[in-house]
C-alpha cells in the first residue's frame, strides 16, 4: 500500500522558515508498523532544502507532489493549523486520486479538511488509538475497495 505524508510545512510563515516537522517520522514509524507492505513517500525526506530551491525546481517539486498525490492509495495529512500545500494534497488525492485521504487535524470545521478527508482525527492520539485498534486499517481498506469499484 502506498502513502504519501501530507502535512504543514510552511503554513503561515512570512519567511523562509519551516513548523516542526516532528510528526513525519512518528507517522512513519506508525504506518510501518500498522501497515507492513507500506510504501511510505515523504516529500521532506527527498526535499530537506527545499526552501532554498531556485524556483523552476521549487515548481517541478511542488507540481510532482500534488500529481502524486493522484496515484497513491492513501494520503496521511497532519493539518494542525490551516496549510495551503497540505489542502492541495488532500484535493489532489480526493477529487483526482482513487486513494483515500486521512487527516490528523483540530479544524474539524475548516471546509478543506472537512470535504476532502475521508476520515478525520481530532489529534495524533486519536489517529494512534484507531491505528492501534485495527479499525483504521479496516476502514481504509473498505473505502480503498469501495473507491475502486467498477461504478465508484
Amino acid at each position: 500500500m502506498r502513502f504519501f505524508l501530507a502535512g504543514i510545512m510552511q503554513g503561515s510563515h512570512a519567511d523562509a522558515s519551516l513548523h516542526d516537522q516532528d510528526y513525519r517520522p512518528r507517522l512513519r514509524t506508525l504506518l510501518a508498523e500498522h501497515f507492513p507492505d507500506a510504501d511510505i513517500y515523504d516529500p521532506l525526506a527527498d526535499h530537506a532544502n527545499s526552501l532554498d530551491y531556485e524556483d523552476d525546481k521549487a515548481r517541478a517539486v511542488f507540481y510532482r507532489h500534488n500529481r502524486l498525490c493522484r496515484e497513491v492509495d492513501v494520503v496521511v495529512a497532519f493539518v494542525p493549523q490551516a496549510s495551503m500545500g497540505t489542502a492541495i494534497e488532500m484535493w489532489e488525492a480526493h477529487e483526482h486520486g482513487r486513494g483515500v485521504v486521512v487527516s490528523i487535524s483540530p479544524l474539524s470545521h475548516n471546509w478543506a479538511v472537512r470535504f476532502c478527508s475521508h476520515f478525520v482525527y481530532p489529534d495524533f492520539a486519536a489517529f494512534e488509538r484507531e491505528l492501534k485498534s485495527g479499525k483504521l486499517a479496516a476502514l481504509v481498506r473498505a473505502e480503498l475497495a469501495r473507491r475502486r469499484a467498477p461504478d465508484a
